[in-house]
């Protein structure tokens, strides 16, 4: 395989900051955090939200505009790929409930493990012409494990068995991965600009309304207080692109399925933070 091959190089960009983000995320964590997490909100809905009713959503919308076969799969992508490492960000500029989406913005990366590429699959039988696609469940599962929950259990690990030196290494890992996860976005971005341009206001469109749809499901089945569902509505309507673009560039190489990715994840960007700008100088409580 070419080191300098494009497609070599965005899988092994977005790998490395996936890996790192997800570190970082373990190193400030204990298991109690997580459980804790898990106990306060109301998980079976946040489960079948994300990765039942989204992808659900994607395809009946992507379905009506009738968007082409490879931007729906990337569309899909981002449908399976739920709570971006993005979204306790977010809730902190929203003044949202920030212990909350720490907690489920590290559960998530071990279910999304297994649960984004099966939910995927799934999505590959009700997109008409998908059936030819090329897409190996468990090589895409193993490259999830390894990426993903392996440092974010191990990150856990040496915060339970060494404190000390997981909070020496905390800065460092964060801002290592974080500009490495700049540089990715940048470069898979300008390799695949010409397909992000080719995208279409009418898949975009789509887009946009999949991302108030998911935001509203959230926010309605968020729990009693306004916090808790601007946690629910920013992690179900911001999904992890990162995630998205790694299995797209390590299932569909050489296809406009990344630049889709690419083009629709930065839109939801863009959309997450008008949001987040209205709920905290705009918006009234309730």
């Amino acid at each position: 395989m070419d080191p300098l091959n494009p497609t070599t190089l965005i899988r092994a960009l977005t790998a490395a900051a996936l890996a790192g983000l997800l570190l970082a995320v373990g190193l400030r964590l204990t298991w109690a955090e997580v459980l804790a997490a898990l106990r306060r909100c109301r998980m079976g809905w946040v489960l079948l939200s994300n990765f039942v009713l989204v992808p659900v959503i994607t395809l009946a919308v992507g379905s009506a505009f009738h968007v082409e076969r490879d931007v729906l799969l990337g569309m899909a992508l981002l449908a399976a790929a739920p709570f971006a490492p993005v979204v306790p960000v977010f809730t902190r500029m929203a003044r949202g409930d920030l212990a909350l989406a720490a907690g489920l913005t590290s559960v998530f990366p071990f279910l999304s493990a297994v649960f984004t590429p099966a939910v995927f699959l799934l999505c590959l039988k009700f997109i008409p012409g998908a059936e030819s696609m090329k897409f190996n469940f468990l090589t895409v599962l193993g490259v999830l494990v390894a990426t993903i929950t392996l440092p974010l259990g191990l990150g856990v690990a040496l915060n339970h068995a060494q404190p000390k030196l997981a909070g020496k290494l905390l800065r460092p890992v964060e801002i290592s991965s974080e500009a490495i996860g700049a540089l990715s976005l940048a470069y898979v971005t300008a390799v695949e600009f010409k397909t992000v341009l080719a995208t279409g206001w009418l898949a975009l469109t789509a887009m946009a309304i999949v991302f108030e749809l998911s935001l509203l499901a959230g926010y309605r089945g968020g729990g009693d207080s306004r916090s808790s569902r601007l946690v629910l509505a920013l992690g179900s309507s911001n999904r992890n692109i990162a995630l998205a673009v790694l299995v797209a560039a390590s299932s569909f190489p050489g296809t406009p399925v990344v630049g889709a990715v690419v083009a629709n994840g930065l839109l939801l960007i863009l959309l997450g933070l008008l949001h987040v700008a209205w709920w905290r100088f705009g918006a009234k409580d309730g």
